[in-house]
Formats: structure tokens, C-alpha cells, sequence
């Protein structure tokens, strides 16, 4: 369990590589393997029992990660990133287990070939999502549960399906405010979270938010 500082709350059975830092208020549960060196978890997060976390991972502050997700190296969830049970993400988009003459097993460690995925501020990925690599989430995008996401998602965007599309437009605290077919939505001079009372507009396919926090 190296690495978990006094701060934090470490299950015994967890597996805690050296190199790894745990940021105070941290709960990691039970059966957790979390890889070193040059993983960092930030402080406040919840990492779920069974979880697999990769080397080289980069988790913010006040993240959750449910059970049995799967996160590899490349990946970087910023700030409030809620991550559902059994997300699996992806780092290669062709990827073998030998060379061409299957004499050779090829290395496990990140090249030339390994992608990266980013999660910005705030977005949720829903239960048994997969994400593929080179993408980006938006700020407080909303993947549903069982996408498979092979683009970027855009802020505040909710998408759903395999291949994931976008159907929706979500506040900050996730209440749907418009649902839309099509590549893009609507422009909107005014929506208004009937949950938060928070304001936005969509101009252009791009949601703006009218009341930004300070």
C-alpha cells in the first residue's frame, strides 16, 4: 500500500504500486490495483472496489470512480469526473499481441502508437461505456451507460449509442435542457436548468454558459 499517505483511506486488499500518490480524503476500496510509477489521484476522490488503474494516470480532485472500471495508461479525468461501474477506456486503435511473425510478444509499455484520452471538469461516463483513445470529453459532457465513444464529446453535450451520438444538452448538474437529432443542436438564446436555475445559450453547436461560476 505505498504511496497512500495519512490522509487517505486504503483497503488492505488494494494494491498500491510505488511511485503512486493518493491526495488526503482519498477512499481507495476493496481488490483495487492502482500502477506505478507516475500515477497521481487527487484529493477526495472514491476509487470503486475491483478497479484497474493504469501507470501514468492523472486524476484530479472529488473524482468517483465506480466498481470494476478499467483505466490505462494515457488517461487524465480532471476535476469532478464521475466515472460509472465497468467503464473500460482504450489507449491503441490497432492493437496486436505479437510481431508480424507471432515469434515475438510485444512490449506492454506505452509507445509511439499509445493514444491519449482526456476527461475534462465535471463530465460523466455512464456504467459499461466504452471510451476510445485520441478523444477528448467535454466539460460536463454525459455519456450514457453502455456507449461506445469513438469521438470527441463536446461540453455539456449528452450522447448515447454505439457508435455514441450526440442527442442532448446537459446543465452542470445533468438535468437534460433539449433534446435534438441530427450532427448538431439548435441555437437557443435561452435555456434554464429547472433543478439549478443556471442559464445557457447554444450558438453555433456551442453551448455558453450565462451564469459561470465566479
Amino acid at each position: 500500500m505505498s504511496g497512500a499517505p495519512s490522509g487517505g483511506r486504503v483497503h488492505e486488499t488494494a494494491e498500491i504500486e510505488a511511485g503512486v500518490v493518493i491526495g488526503d480524503d482519498t477512499a481507495v476500496w476493496s481488490h483495487v490495483h492502482v500502477r506505478g510509477p507516475g500515477t497521481a489521484i487527487g484529493d477526495e476522490c472514491i476509487i470503486g472496489e475491483r478497479t484497474y488503474i493504469a501507470y501514468g494516470v492523472s486524476i484530479g480532485n472529488r473524482v468517483k470512480i465506480n466498481a470494476g472500471a478499467y483505466v490505462c495508461t494515457g488517461v487524465i479525468l480532471a476535476d469532478g469526473v464521475m466515472i460509472g461501474a465497468g467503464v473500460i477506456f482504450t489507449n491503441d486503435r490497432y492493437p496486436r499481441a505479437a510481431n508480424p511473425d507471432l515469434r515475438e510478444r510485444l512490449a506492454s509499455e506505452p509507445d509511439e502508437l499509445t493514444r491519449p484520452t482526456a476527461v475534462e471538469a465535471g463530465a460523466t461516463i455512464g456504467a459499461g461505456s466504452v471510451i476510445g483513445c485520441d478523444l477528448t470529453i467535454g466539460r460536463f459532457a454525459m455519456v450514457g451507460m453502455g456507449a461506445v465513444v469513438t469521438r470527441s464529446v463536446a461540453p455539456f453535450h449528452l450522447v448515447v449509442g454505439q457508435p455514441a451520438r450526440p442527442v442532448g444538452i446537459v446543465s452542470r448538474v445533468g438535468e437534460p435542457l433539449v433534446r435534438f437529432s441530427g450532427a448538431r443542436p439548435p441555437d437557443r438564446e435561452l435555456l434554464t436548468c429547472p433543478r439549478s436555475g443556471l442559464r445557457y445559450a447554444v450558438r453555433g453547436g456551442i453551448v455558453e454558459e450565462l451564469d459561470p461560476p465566479p
